[in-house]
């Protein structure tokens, strides 16, 4: 079973980057508002994101956007 990304057409650099889970979240954020997503679908990205670990928010970015 693949996994379908939500917003493929919105990338974000995270490779080379910081890897604190603020700054991912930050960049996500970015991304999405660049991408012109609505405020609650960036709110309902950042309530799954935040929701467990660090692996979930490395998961759960991959899952919502083209990260690389």
């Amino acid at each position: 079973m693949s996994i379908v990304m939500r917003y493929p057409d919105i990338s974000v650099q995270l490779v080379g980057q910081d890897g604190n889970a603020f700054f991912i979240l930050s960049r996500c954020k970015r991304a999405a508002q660049r991408g012109g997503l609505p405020p609650e679908e960036i709110d309902a990205f950042m309530k799954e994101a935040t929701a467990d670990d660090y692996d979930h928010l490395l998961a759960t970015c991959m899952r919502w956007f083209d990260c690389h």
